[in-house]
């Protein structure tokens, strides 16, 4: 069946199932593979897209669903955008995965709260989850992205003492 969808600007046609969930239409058919599968369930944010500019997940909208809104990926930010330059600046990525998700959640909250409290930032990134733990780094990037935050990234703290030595087994 053919469905119109608006994706990143351009209108795009696909053929795919009314109950066929967004996710696996912007991977297999459209080739944005930047949205990842994560639970299928979700839970997790991996799937992250901006729906008329609110975060969906896209593992569970069917595309029936989608209608006219506008569909915004990760791709259509273009590399450049004030959040993946802090995400960069940052490093908030370790292993990557969780990330186009992270960022598109962050994109809804800058565009609506340009100024956001950490509990605005707790708020608005609920529900995206990050295995790798980068959640300081996170939350400084979005901080950064809205002038909120120092120029660099904060350092990382060292144990200024030495390890003990143990003494020489005799």
């Amino acid at each position: 069946m053919a469905t119109t969808l608006d994706v990143n600007g351009k209108p795009l046609q696909v053929q795919a199932g009314p109950d066929t969930p967004l996710l696996w239409v912007l991977r297999d058919e459209l080739g944005l593979t930047g949205t990842k599968y994560g639970c299928g369930v979700a839970q997790c944010g991996a799937c992250t897209v901006l729906a008329d500019g609110q975060p969906i997940r896209s593992c569970s909208t069917p595309i029936s669903a989608v209608g006219t809104m506008k569909i915004a990926t990760i791709e259509g930010l273009g590399g450049n955008h004030p959040l993946q330059q802090a995400w960069v600046k940052h490093d908030v990525p370790q292993c990557g995965y969780c990330q186009s998700g992270q960022i598109m959640s962050a994109v809804a909250l800058l565009n609506t709260t340009p100024a956001p409290t950490d509990e605005a930032i707790s708020a608005a990134m609920d529900g995206n989850i990050c295995r790798c733990g980068t959640y300081q780094r996170i939350r400084a990037a979005i901080k950064d992205a809205a002038g909120l935050a120092p120029a660099q990234p904060p350092p990382i703290a060292v144990n200024p003492q030495p390890l003990p030595v143990p003494p020489p087994k005799a």
